[in-house]
């Protein structure tokens, strides 16, 4: 499945009664019918094996751009709308839920099935800086059942692109493991940031304020989960700003040890720009973690509350700072945090989601049954 977040609505909804089949690519030559946790996958093959490489790398938007690549991508599209197109007639299923809308939702709008599309942020993008990707997506989108989105960020962004009425977008974010965060942070464990280390995530800005936080002699450790291009030059500045003893870079971390990296932070900081969510936010909350954020941050800032339980600053290392500092000698802040996670942990409850996904498709398949007038 593309995506844990997936596979966690899918169980849920299967928990609710719901018959679910998964359309998914193969993997390098990984392709056919399968069931996980009692659930059927197809995953679709649509090119020799040592090519099948597009899915499950974060490198398929890259990818699709090269002549090679592109047509990859269109032989993925086409073959995966001739087998939802199959199951749909074979199983009479009602409708089809498409993650990102493309290649998903393309492959829904090619099958000509009722459909729900669902945007993730990297989908959004795409459809904003390519005058052809934007064509397409308005036939896609404006042909779907319902839209999703997962932060009201993305919505107010593919709206704009896309020329649809930002109030029909449902804002609804996926579940989250939930069981995983149930601990209380005690605090005493510095600051804390997760993510992967490319120029989005702004990680040079942390650096810089926890250098001001230790000039002023209220310097924390800094714990850096994650990895990625930016990690050598990261390494580098933080032993220019004199604060490489203070800065563990942790590495890539399995998503079930999130919680340990987390630990008992103080601050749980998030420089990133244009997020599509920030569910790392989301978890450090659910731990009871203040949290401070960059109010360019996109749909984190549906997560991170202004005031009290974290701040949304401007992209500025004193801002930041300043921020860390307040968060982290206040306690209420921290009791604040754990009101606002447990708030959190009742939205990203896979069964709650689950839940109000049901009601989109409800919408969805009576929209499509009501008969149409000339």
């Amino acid at each position: 499945m593309a995506g844990a977040f997936i596979e966690r609505l899918v169980r849920a909804l299967t928990a609710r009664g719901h018959g679910v089949h998964v359309v998914a690519p193969a993997d390098a030559g990984k392709g056919g019918k399968e069931v996980r946790q009692r659930v059927l996958v197809t995953r679709v093959r649509y090119a020799p094996a040592q090519w099948e490489t597009l899915a499950y790398r974060g490198t398929m938007v890259a990818a699709a751009q090269s002549p090679v690549g592109f047509l990859l991508a269109a032989s993925l599209v086409y073959r995966q709308a001739r087998v939802v197109a199959r199951l749909c007639r074979e199983e009479q299923l009602e409708l089809v839920h498409a993650h990102w809308w493309i290649p998903g939702g393309v492959s829904a709008w090619l099958a000509r099935r009722p459909y729900v599309v669902t945007l993730h942020g990297t989908d959004v993008a795409l459809l904003e800086r390519s005058l052809p990707a934007r064509l397409l997506a308005r036939r896609v989108l404006r042909g779907a059942a319902a839209v999703t989105a997962v932060s009201s960020f993305l919505a107010e962004r593919v709206a704009r692109a896309a020329g649809l009425d930002e109030r029909s977008i449902v804002v609804q974010p996926m579940p989250a493991d939930t069981r995983a965060f149930t601990r209380t942070s005690r605090g005493g464990g510095g600051i804390v940031t997760v993510g992967r280390l490319s120029p989005q995530k702004r990680i040079v800005l942390l650096l810089e304020a926890v250098a001001l936080l230790r000039a002023r002699g209220a310097g924390r450790p800094l714990t850096v989960v994650g990895d990625g291009p930016e990690r050598p030059a990261l390494e580098r500045r933080a032993a220019e700003l004199g604060i490489a003893d203070q800065t563990r870079f942790l590495g890539a971390v399995p998503p079930a040890r999130i919680p340990d990296a987390l630990g008992d932070a103080d601050v749980f900081a998030f420089p990133a720009l244009g997020e599509g969510l920030g569910l790392a936010a989301a978890e450090a909350l659910m731990l009871g973690i203040p949290v401070v954020a960059t109010s360019d941050g996109g749909g984190v800032t549906d997560i991170v509350p202004p005031n009290g339980a974290g701040r949304l600053v401007q992209p500025d290392a004193r801002d930041l700072a300043e921020a860390i500092a307040e968060l982290a000698r206040d306690p209420a802040r921290r009791r604040l945090a754990v009101e606002a996670g447990a708030a959190l942990r009742r939205r990203f409850e896979p069964a709650a989601v689950a839940e109000r996904f049901e009601a989109v498709y409800r919408q969805a398949v009576s929209q499509q049954r009501r008969p149409s007038h000339a």
